[in-house]
Parts: structure tokens; sequence; C-alpha cells
């Protein structure tokens, strides 16, 4: 086992008792933390083809997660990638066909991820892939032990979110419906301007109902991300039909392509009917379907546009974190929690799968708790 500790592997015993336990050296972020999301990819073109029948079996396991899993194409993208560059390493120690797969061939590959400086969540990702694939490969029958059940699971240290507080949200959402509607009276006086003006501008007029739509839009956006603590693509995937403002509720469909009800504030209902009144119509064209927000050449909002908005619309409001979407998700969660909200319901706001990924945010409030017990108290 030497050659496992010589890399800061403590356990890696490959015995009867597969309680196995993962213990690495310190993380080497500054090394590692631009290559998580590449490394799928370069690993998978580090040599040639699969065999025929490896190949075969990530094809199968890739359509597995894409339609009986329904998990996210990010998601597919990244286990597949990883199951590639893992049946490549396992071809290249002889193994050509999914049936010879063992836990020798798993770990080795971890230990050579470890060794060359992968991060403790693209370890914790990649084992999972791999235990992922091996529980697919056994109900298939094509092995007749799952080797991946003797993988230890790593314990990744998981950093408190950074949240908005609840006074700067407030400043940010009063600051956007402001312009919303200062730029709404501009555009009427601009119109009326116009109508008397017997030439007229069309080209002007147009430019400000983009700029009035493109305002109103923002409102709306960043109202419903903090009102239900949605998830970008949840957001980006929304149709007028799944708002019910006489319930004050929004159907979203999440990860694993489960839907939810998610309760809606006034205000972002507000924002959201001024948004479908006044700015979509500007921005609509044929091709917009019937997609809920909308980009300015009118086709539905996209993931990374919702992120750009978010980050420019706070960085304009002077808030003091640059934070995205998921950010205002964490606020939203972290803010509920402190007006008392109990954790299993914002549990079921956020679509959390399991209570222990909601339970960090009663961290974060009891972080600002002892935060401001030591800014305040005289002898904290």
């Amino acid at each position: 086992m030497s050659n496992f500790s010589s890399i800061g592997v403590s356990v890696y015993e490959i015995t009867h008792d597969y309680r196995v336990t993962w213990s690495f050296q310190p993380d080497r972020r500054s090394r590692v933390q631009t290559r998580d999301m590449k490394d799928a990819g370069k690993l998978a073109e580090s040599s040639g083809p699969l065999p025929p029948a490896m190949a075969g079996a990530l094809a199968a396991f890739e359509r597995h997660l894409r339609s009986e899993r329904s998990l996210s194409p990010h998601t597919v993208r990244a286990y597949a990638g990883d199951i590639s560059a893992l049946l490549e390493y396992a071809s290249r120690q002889g193994v050509d066909a999914p049936e010879g797969l063992g836990v020798t061939e798993l770990r080795g590959w971890l230990a050579i991820q470890h060794e060359s400086g992968a991060a403790r969540a693209t370890l914790a990702r990649r084992g999972a892939a791999a235990r992922a694939f091996t529980a697919f490969a056994y109900r298939r029958g094509w092995l007749v032990t799952d080797p991946g059940s003797r993988l230890g699971t790593l314990k990744t240290r998981r950093a408190l979110p950074h949240v908005l507080r609840q006074d700067e949200m407030a400043a940010v959402l009063a600051g956007m419906d402001k312009a919303g509607r200062q730029a709404q009276s501009a555009q009427a006086e601009a119109a009326q301007v116009a109508a008397a003006d017997a030439a007229g501008h069309p080209a002007d007029a147009a430019g400000q109902r983009t700029e009035v739509a493109v305002a109103l839009r923002d409102a709306a956006v960043l109202e419903l991300f903090y009102a239900t603590g949605i998830r970008v693509s949840e957001l980006c995937g929304l149709d007028p039909v799944h708002l019910d403002d006489g319930r004050r509720t929004v159907r979203v469909r999440g990860k694993g392509d489960k839907e939810r009800t998610v309760p809606v504030g006034v205000p972002a209902l507000a924002a959201v009917d001024r948004w479908l009144a006044t700015g979509r119509p500007a921005l609509a064209t044929a091709a917009s379907g019937p997609a809920l927000f909308l980009g300015v050449r009118g086709g539905r909002l996209d993931p990374r546009t919702a992120r750009r908005i978010v980050h420019e619309r706070l960085r304009e409001a002077g808030a003091t974190r640059d934070t995205g979407p998921h950010g205002i998700r964490h606020s939203a969660a972290t803010h509920l929690l402190e007006g008392g909200a109990d954790l299993r319901s914002v549990q079921e706001i956020l679509g959390h799968s399991s209570p222990a990924t909601t339970q960090i945010y009663t961290h974060v409030s009891v972080e600002r708790l002892k935060s401001s017990y030591r800014q305040a108290h005289p002898r904290a």
C-alpha cells in the first residue's frame, strides 16, 4: 500500500471491511480552482478511443443519466467526462470491458486524480460518478458485484455561503423599482412629445422602449429570485402560466425534473405584472414562445444573461458583495430562517432533497448573530 500512502491517502484498504475512509493532505486550491470544470474534458482527451464495449457502456450510462435520472445537462457532461476518464484509465490497465472493472481500478484512478492536484470537491464528485456508474453496471448485469460500494465517501469542507444583509436587499430592490418607474415615466413623456411632433423619431422611441423593458425585466428578475430562492435554471424555464397571482405561488421544475410550488411575495408579483404588461411586449418576437422572461432579441432569457443581470444590478446598487443568483438564493434562505421560518419549510421552498443541505443556512444565521454580538456587546 506504499504507493497510496506516498500521495497522502492514509487508508485504502482492499479488505472485506468496506468502511474505507479517506484522509487527504491539505487542499492545494491555488493549483486547482480553475481546472475543476475543465479536467473531465482534458482527461477524456488524454488517450485514444475507448474499446467498443467500454464506449457502449459509457453511452448507455449517459442515456441513463439524461433520460432516467433527468439530471441537468451540466451534471450529465461532468459525470460522462469523469467516467470516460475512468474507463480510459482502466483500459490502459488491460481492462477492455466493464465486466473487468474492479475496486483496484477505481482506487488507482482516484489516487492519480489526487496526485495531479484535484480539489477535494472534484475528487468527491468523481468518486460519486464512479459509484453511480458501477451501480448502473451492476444493475445491468455487467458486474457480478458492485465495486463502487467499497469506495469511501470523501467529506468536503463546505464554506459558509456569502449572503447580503436584509437592509441591503431591500435597498437594491427599492432602487430597481424606482428606476423602472422613472423609465416608464420618461417613456410616456417622450411618447407625448413624439405625438406632438409630426416627423417623430421612431428609432429613438424604439430604443427607449427597449431600455424601459430591460429595466422592468431586471427588476422582476431580482424580485423573483429573492422572493422565491429559486435556481437560475428554474427562473429561466418559467412561463407566465406557472405564476398564480390569486394564490401567490409559482410552479417550478427543479433538479431531477421534480416540480414544486413556491410562495411568492406581493412586491415580486407586482414587478412581474409590470414586466408582462409593459416590458415583455416591447421585446417579444414571433420566436419568443411562452417564455416569461426574454432577452433583448426576444428569445427566452438564458442562465448566463440572468447571472449577468444580477451581478451588474447589485454592483450598480452598491452592494457590499459581488454575488450572483445563487448568492440571492443563499440570502433568501438565510433571511427566512432569521425571520423565524422552520428548516423543513425552507427545505421545501428551496427544493432540497435532504435537510442536511438546508442545514448550512442555520450556521450562517448563527455566525451572523455571533458577529453582531461581538460588534455590539461591551464585553464580547
